[in-house]
């Protein structure tokens, strides 16, 4: 039972129709140019309640998605309100990791009007701002 899982078909874990990180516009590297957003997710104990963290990577901004379970739609519903509560144009591109919470973003990307991008996995430094805020609030 002890050692590497087979390798198959299995892609329950993957995404659909993900746009990588090194399809991001090079304006966006820079971090002068508001808009741009980094999101992930911050489980609660046990996995008992969720917080999804946005970070503007110019200004800073950080807003704070509450979360009733870490589903996808709810996860997408939820993002998608705290979003189009900011004015479109500071609303560009998201980049997110690759966790299930983000199985929806397809329609995340249709109600936000915004690119969405994905980091690699096991690749914390390429969403660089968020992960740091998401260390400060578990502080």
């Amino acid at each position: 039972m002890r050692g590497r899982k087979p390798t198959g078909s299995e892609q329950r874990c993957r995404l659909c129709g993900m746009t990588n990180i090194r399809d991001r516009p090079e304006e966006i590297e820079g971090g002068l140019v508001p808009g741009h957003w980094e999101g992930d997710l911050i489980l609660g104990a046990g996995g008992a309640s969720a917080v999804g963290t946005l970070v503007e990577r110019a200004t800073r901004l950080i807003v704070l998605v509450p979360m009733a379970t870490r589903r996808a739609d709810v996860a997408a519903a939820a993002v998608a309100g705290a979003l189009n509560a900011i004015p479109a144009p500071v609303r560009q591109t998201l980049t997110y990791d690759q966790g299930k919470e983000m199985a929806g973003h397809a329609g995340l990307a249709a109600q936000t009007r915004m690119r969405i991008f994905f980091a690699d996995p096991h690749s914390p430094w390429q969403r660089g701002s968020n992960e740091n805020t998401n260390g400060l609030l578990r502080q």
